[in-house]
């Protein structure tokens, strides 16, 4: 295919409709992309981070499920310069075809062909917005103009042992780019030919010509039987017609990465992997580094003025260690350890934290001890609160424990003295 002068163009698609049932109660009145992580950012940030520092500047956010905070947070937060034509567009399920709404990721890109025969562009890009990475998508751009295929799928290296949480790519022995077979969490998956120990996994992030994905989920749609699913139907379909590419992520390239957090790559689909998820970003040298200013991630925290370490005389000393504090938080007289601290929140006086991950406007009385929980938004903990020392207490209170025993307080809950 001839591109015109200058390159392809390119349109990013950021399919962020997620439900995130297994992240409950984080999920309960909001969009899994719209998760808060990381103190001042949400998932979605990531993604659309990833997609502008590649260079992409026409962005689509397809919506549906609960998406009020997540459209207010794109459109107040994602603002391009309209003067150039770019642009990051929240657009919600709108029955555009017939009365359904969404019925998988494909029907979402299927009932929005409107935005792609408006922009015409030679490159779509599709990506999740529910991953924690970062990814420079202008090489596997490259890799897919160069390699001819109809649709690329960036994959990561997993053991063989995972691949059944996975979708996974096998590839041709000849031909380690391009796709053989993709299949959904396989009992009896094949190892790589370089490697029979590992397999690919999908990350859910797919570069398609424009006119194949076009096609792709038009003939979708009218398919008896489909889930209308990226993975589990356009991408074997296409791999059927031997137009299916793989790009391996070990490939990709950040400027400012660093050897211990190349190739990082995490779904936070589940209330612990969010919470693990949390405590990589906090060591001396994090496993994921946020404070890596080649690649930013972008956001918008707020009006908030910056963090303070309040007292210290009398065994009230405010200190956070080996924590992250949001700005607008007040640390007073308290200590926190391990631990990441949304935005505008008070710790009081003698309360001891240690693995907490809390989320915006929370409060914290006097004399609290809190190991191991997730906080949402808006919750005030009453003086004297233990939560994550006993976890047949917190149950009983009504609290959701995880498998791996983190306490999780929902938006708002009120906690009783």
């Amino acid at each position: 295919m001839a591109y015109r002068s200058g390159g392809p163009k390119v349109l990013a698609i950021v399919l962020a409709g997620g439900e995130g049932k297994r992240l409950m109660p984080l999920t309960r009145d909001r969009a899994k992309p719209a998760v808060p992580f990381g103190g001042i950012y949400r998932l979605v940030d990531f993604a659309l981070s990833n997609v502008v520092n590649s260079g992409y500047l026409k962005v689509v956010v397809l919506t549906q499920y609960k998406s009020h905070s997540l459209d207010r947070h794109v459109t107040k937060t994602w603002r391009m310069s309209t003067m150039l034509g770019n642009y990051v567009a929240p657009i919600p399920a709108q029955q555009r075809i017939d009365k359904n709404w969404y019925l998988g990721s494909a029907d979402a890109i299927y009932q929005s062909l409107n935005t792609i025969a408006d922009e015409k562009p030679d490159i779509i890009v599709v990506v999740g917005a529910d991953h924690v990475y970062r990814m420079d998508f202008s090489q596997m751009v490259d890799q897919h103009i160069q390699s001819g295929a109809g649709v690329t799928v960036a994959a990561i290296r997993q053991p063989i042992g995972m691949a059944d949480q996975f979708g996974v790519i096998e590839v041709d022995d000849e031909d380690p780019t391009k796709i053989s077979a993709f299949r959904e969490k396989p009992s009896d998956p094949k190892g790589l030919p370089d490697s029979p120990d590992e397999i690919l996994a999908s990350m859910g992030n797919y570069v398609f010509t424009a006119d194949v994905l076009v096609d792709a989920v038009t003939r979708d749609h009218d398919l008896a039987g489909s889930r209308h699913d990226m993975g589990g139907d356009i991408v074997p379909a296409l791999v059927a017609r031997d137009a299916a590419y793989t790009y391996d992520f070990k490939k990709n390239v950040i400027p400012g990465g660093t050897d211990r957090d190349k190739g990082y790559w995490r779904d936070v689909g589940t209330l612990d992997s969010y919470f693990d998820a949390h405590m990589d970003l906090i060591s001396i040298h994090p496993i994921f580094n946020l404070y890596n200013y080649d690649w930013p991630i972008f956001t918008d925290y707020g009006p908030y003025p910056p963090a303070k370490f309040v007292h210290g005389a009398h065994g009230r000393f405010g200190e956070a260690l080996n924590s992250a504090v949001s700005p607008g938080t007040v640390i007073s007289g308290a200590r926190v350890t391990n631990s990441v601290i949304g935005a505008n929140c008070r710790v009081h006086s003698y309360s001891e934290l240690d693995q907490v991950v809390m989320l915006d406007n929370v409060t914290i009385g006097r004399q609290c001890r809190i190991q191991r929980a997730i906080i949402d938004k808006n919750v005030e903990i009453p003086e004297g609160t233990e939560i994550g020392l006993d976890p047949a207490r917190d149950a009983a209170r009504g609290f959701t424990l995880t498998e791996n025993g983190v306490v999780v307080i929902g938006k708002g809950d009120i906690v009783e003295p």
